[in-house]
């Protein structure tokens, strides 16, 4: 859906083209038709690329008017990343680096949203959820590093009986 998005890569000049309401409205008939299928009873998260880290490109303030939208339409949460349209952005990558477009669109857009980017310490994900700058924190390379994570997680945080592994893996765990 970022294709569309995305000033940088849509160039369309039809009504999915062109203005922010234009750039954004298959994002919202695709959430409008989901929703409609989809049980009011099960959450709804919408994933989007806060921004593209290059002038001209699809930034914060419209993902934040985009959130305030996506809301009204049955949206529970925001999933919040970025980059990867354009090879030569500057991505200043480090611990966190995307957390600050969750936290701003969770306030700004009164919304849940979703933190990610080289979260990888138990205690900085717990300190993102402990000071409200998101509501979830999603964790994918660092699983794959270490898929144990969460039982050292909940050990690092003084929670070791808080999860209790597969019977299969008792003695291990």
């Amino acid at each position: 859906m970022h294709e569309f998005l995305s000033p940088i890569s849509n160039r369309r000049t039809d009504r999915y083209g062109g203005s922010f309401e234009n750039r954004i409205r298959l994002l919202l008939e695709t959430t409008h038709s989901v929703r409609a299928v989809w049980p009011e009873r099960l959450p709804l998260a919408v994933r989007i690329s806060c921004t593209d880290w290059v002038e001209g490109g699809w930034d914060i303030e419209e993902s934040i008017e985009l959130a305030r939208l996506l809301k009204p339409e049955g949206v529970d949460l925001v999933d919040c990343r970025s980059g990867g349209m354009v090879p030569d952005a500057a991505i200043p990558a480090g611990a966190g680096y995307q957390v600050p477009f969750a936290e701003r669109i969770r306030r700004e857009a009164g919304i849940a949203t979703a933190a990610v980017g080289c979260i990888t310490e138990p205690t900085h994900a717990d300190d993102i959820i402990r000071n409200g700058r998101a509501d979830m924190v999603l964790l994918a390379r660092e699983f794959l590093r270490e898929p144990y994570w969460l039982r050292l997680a909940t050990r690092a945080l003084g929670h070791k009986d808080a999860v209790s592994g597969p019977v299969q893996y008792s003695r291990a765990w």
